[in-house]
């Protein structure tokens, strides 16, 4: 079970060890954060966030349940007008907890505050589609795939494309429905 906690300057020194490298840095942030990753920076990405009613943008840590911090996330570009966000920045940073359903559990989390906490409608996200194992985690999540933006990175002499995912408030429901029946 994975849990979700603000993201806060105390956090930064755990972010910044796991994010070491440029390749890392750019699938995780795009163009957002040049390489190495610095607090400056991340101060920066912290100003004017995770203020209900006031901010549009959200950014946890993923806490397991050992307590252990174990990756990061967030929900920005919120929308009130649409009731829509974007999930972005998605790591899962220990390296011991990769392909143990930590993505399943930050995606799924985020996803409940996005419809249920906030009554989101719509909730998406992009993914470059060289990294195959983000896709199939936010399938799993029930995330659908709604198209590729071609080339819109140029990195290291080659282009990454950008898979567009996302999920509706029903898509939600239907899912934690089915999920109810399961047990």
């Amino acid at each position: 079970m994975i849990r979700l906690a603000y993201f806060e300057k105390s956090d930064f020194e755990q972010l910044i060890k796991w994010v070491n490298s440029e390749e890392l840095l750019t699938i995780w942030s795009g163009n957002m954060f040049s390489f190495p990753l610095t607090k400056d920076s991340l101060d920066w990405y912290l100003d004017d966030t995770n203020e209900p009613g006031k901010s549009d943008a959200f950014i946890y840590k993923a806490i397991d349940e050992e307590g252990d911090t174990v990756g990061h996330i967030s929900l920005g570009g919120i929308s009130k007008k649409n009731k829509s966000a974007r999930i972005s920045r998605v790591l899962v940073g220990d390296l011991n907890k990769k392909n143990k359903g930590v993505c399943q559990g930050m995606v799924n989390a985020v996803l409940k505050i996005g419809f249920e906490e906030m009554g989101l409608h719509r909730i998406g996200l992009g993914v470059y589609d060289t990294n195959a194992n983000a896709v199939t985690c936010y399938q799993k999540c029930g995330m659908l795939i709604e198209g590729t933006q071609r080339d819109i990175l140029w990195y290291k002499n080659t282009y990454w494309s950008m898979v567009e995912m996302g999920m509706l408030e029903e898509d939600w429901r239907k899912r934690q429905l089915q999920e109810s029946i399961k047990y």
